[in-house]
């Protein structure tokens, strides 16, 4: 599974890294709303949470579905704007820059997260289709009255949202946000201008692979692909391409490919990991090779110490060439390490690699 960007054609200097207030005021949100996601912020959340007004505390909570379970387009405005409208300098910018959006397009960009509207294909707008209205409504009503009340004054009214939503946003800039940006803007900028100097002196591919691992160029086929469970296809048409670095989004990498906007690529900063993540298909061999209760218990004596697989098969009753073949499994995702003693095997579970996988499981396993 990935998102697959088409490029074909696509002039280098329609590739630009610029950062952006609104993405980042949204991703400081997100933050605030899911703390989980982000243990590296833990005590900046915990700094803001505790001098938040109760009442912009509310607020946050009622159109929390935009920012909390995922990453809504609503705070890219700039991609759905023709001619590749770079973001904003200023959150005031950024701002104008949404204002400018159609009611169409403010509407469905809200409406794929609160009510999983259509978001690849080109079809018609809530605003305008009674079947798809109503459909909008009934998925809303099944997530909640938050979401019911907001589609419905969402579709409703319209401008009077975007009000609401503009409020709500210059509000949290003035209680935490402004003095956040007056920091990461800086390295963000910084971020920015090493990116493009890559594209500059060694092109796209580096500075693609300087965004993440899971991004990866396909030159002779004109085409990006991201490493995400999930699906996805677009084109850099017109609008060009845009990498926007983020501090507070980390780990998350986003991709806008939503029809008829300027694909973006929303990538971390400021947080490297010591290794690059595993792609998709080694996660999905990783949590097959340990949903076996076979390997769950070779991996329990592979935790403590180092075993022959001759050991390991008397201490299961199993055969050798049985333990062979799970070990096979297990070394083939990557979660066993091998050494030779003399002429003897010794494999051991790689615990680093589990602890990434979970914290219950390596407990479960170690107790």
């Amino acid at each position: 599974m990935s998102v697959r960007i088409d490029i074909a054609g696509l002039r280098p200097e329609r590739v630009a890294v610029v950062p952006s207030p609104l993405a980042e005021l949204c991703m400081a949100l997100h933050a605030l709303s899911e703390p989980g996601h982000h243990p590296g912020l833990q005590g900046w959340v915990t700094g803001v949470t505790a001098r938040l007004d109760p009442h912009l505390a509310d607020r946050m909570c009622e159109a929390g579905f935009l920012w909390r379970t995922t990453f809504s387009d609503l705070f890219l405005p700039f991609a759905g704007l023709p001619g590749g409208t770079l973001p904003g300098a200023t959150l005031a910018e950024d701002l104008d820059l949404l204002d400018k959006l159609s009611d169409e397009q403010f509407v469905d960009a809200a409406l794929e997260f609160t009510c999983a509207m259509p978001y690849g294909t080109q079809g018609a707008s809530a605003l305008s289709d009674g079947v798809l209205r109503r459909r909008a409504l009934d998925l809303a009503a099944a997530r909640g009255p938050r979401q019911v009340r907001f589609s419905e004054r969402l579709l409703a009214d319209p401008p009077r949202i975007r009000d609401w939503l503009r409020q709500f946003l210059r509000d949290c800039d003035e209680a935490f946000f402004a003095d956040a940006w007056s920091r990461l803007r800086h390295q963000l900028a910084a971020d920015a201008r090493h990116k493009t100097e890559l594209l500059r002196r060694k092109g796209l591919a580096a500075a693609l692979a300087a965004v993440s691992p899971a991004v990866k160029l396909d030159e002779a086929a004109g085409q990006i692909t991201v490493d995400k469970l999930g699906d996805g296809r677009t084109v850099a048409g017109d609008g060009g391409l845009m990498l926007l670095p983020t501090s507070f989004g980390w780990p998350h990498l986003s991709v806008l490919h939503r029809y008829g906007w300027q694909p973006v690529l929303h990538y971390p900063v400021g947080a490297a990991e010591p290794v690059p993540p595993p792609s998709v298909e080694q996660l999905t061999l990783r949590m097959t090779a340990l949903s076996h209760p076979v390997r769950m218990r070779i991996c329990r004596h592979l935790a403590r110490s180092a075993y022959t697989t001759s050991e390991l098969a008397q201490a299961h009753g199993m055969t050798p060439p049985e333990i062979s073949r799970h070990l096979g499994v297990l070394k083939k995702a990557g979660l066993i390490t091998t050494r030779r003693r003399g002429r003897y095997v010794l494999h051991q579970l790689d615990v680093t690699v589990v602890a990434r996988l979970g914290s219950d499981f390596l407990e479960g396993i170690l107790r």
